[in-house]
């Protein structure tokens, strides 16, 4: 009895250890794990319409669509502490004679921006340059309800952030396929923006898998879907009232919308929520390298033989790539048997990956081709870059 009780503990023991490495390794593979948040998804057909799709009688009228997402859309209003610059008290050489006995107190400014409920528990997505540093944050519902709202977790790296309020009779949108939308698709950009009040707005998909350098990690879908101040954080919705994206960025000289904004599509943003409502943060993976794309010129002027690919520009030492071999001036070739296109690629790859996996990585080392075994590092948070071009919305 007790040798059966033993194979028994041996087997259970095995079992646990195994699910325990799948869950690390592949996570997709866990199809029975619980769901971190309920949401509502539209089947995959229900995606946006081209214009040419859609029956001449209601082609001028995307009433029903705006009807279905406006509930789902909420303005978020927060105050922030600034501190206060003067140019002579900030000169070098007063703070050299005067120090900091002449410094001015913080201004309290209001922050404003737009939400989109995703679930009945009360959780909103939003963009995180919305929340950040902000306190006393406030939610106005599209039924006129304003509710006070607590930071759940943020990622400054995709300008994404997830808010939460207490209430009932929440109206969840409904997610969409952003991966399926296309050029020239119908769009309503929904949000408040100068705090006017809830506005809809309507344009098409000019582009999709638009790559900008506020976001490593993932691509934009851009639109002509007026954008302004205060619909940061709003929805971008297709012809059928489905989220596609959240509006985050647009383009522009003056400062005010010039017909290009950005949105982040929700199959990132969803991705990313759900991390941050498990956890409260992201975790992404790292390998520690700075790399750049193989171009032709690059090729010539370095005697490469390939013109694909990425190059190692730089390795932190003690990283994870610099304690498996990778060297300088190695072209990365795949990673995880799977080929690497560009920068970004690799990027998005790398980022995806769990820490403490191990990756195979094949490398090309003057004419050579290399194996290299690279146990995937923690990424640490860095704070949302800037673009001189791009301005929150």
């Amino acid at each position: 009895m007790r040798k059966l009780w033993l194979v028994f503990a041996q087997a259970v023991t095995a079992t646990l250890a195994v699910i325990f490495v799948v869950s690390l390794v592949k996570p997709e593979w866990m199809a029975w794990r619980r769901q971190v948040v309920e949401v509502h998804e539209s089947a995959p057909a229900a995606t946006a319409l081209p214009v040419t799709a859609l029956p001449l009688a209601g082609a001028s009228s995307f009433s029903e669509a705006a009807r279905k997402a406006i509930p789902s859309v909420v303005n978020i209003s927060a105050t922030k502490k600034v501190q206060r610059k003067n140019p002579l008290i900030d000169d070098p050489a007063f703070q050299r004679f005067f120090g900091d006995r002449f410094t001015l107190p913080p201004e309290t400014q209001l922050s404003l921006g737009s939400g989109v409920i995703v679930s009945r528990e009360g959780y909103i997505l939003t963009n995180d340059h919305v929340v950040d540093g902000v306190s006393d944050i406030q939610v106005t519902l599209h039924d006129g309800r304003t509710l006070a709202g607590k930071i759940v977790g943020s990622d400054p790296e995709t300008d994404l952030a997830v808010v939460r309020v207490s209430a009932g009779g929440l109206t969840p949108i409904t997610f969409g396929h952003s991966e399926l939308a296309k050029v020239g698709d119908v769009v309503l950009a929904i949000g408040d923006p100068f705090s006017v009040g809830q506005t809809v707005t309507m344009g098409i998909v000019s582009a999709v898998g638009r790559e900008i350098t506020t976001n490593p990690f993932g691509s934009f879908i851009q639109t002509d879907a007026a954008i302004n101040p205060g619909n940061s954080g709003g929805a971008l919705v297709d012809a059928k009232g489905n989220l596609i994206g959240i509006n985050t960025l647009i383009f522009t000289r003056s400062g005010g919308y010039q017909g290009i904004g950005f949105a982040i599509p929700v199959g990132l943003a969803k991705r990313i929520m759900e991390q941050i409502i498990e956890t409260g943060s992201v975790t992404r993976g790292w390998f520690g390298i700075d790399v750049m794309d193989v171009t032709p010129e690059l090729a010539e002027s370095l005697g490469l033989k390939v013109t694909h690919g990425v190059i190692v520009g730089a390795i932190e030492r003690g990283s994870p790539a610099d304690r498996s071999g990778v060297k300088l001036r190695d072209v990365i070739l795949s990673i995880d048997g799977k080929p690497v296109a560009d920068t970004a690629t690799l990027l998005k790859s790398i980022a995806a990956m769990p820490p403490g996996k191990s990756v195979p990585v094949k490398v090309l080392r003057q004419e050579r081709e290399l194996a290299f075994d690279v146990v995937v590092g923690r990424r640490k948070a860095h704070p949302r870059p800037d673009d001189e071009a791009a301005s929150s919305s």
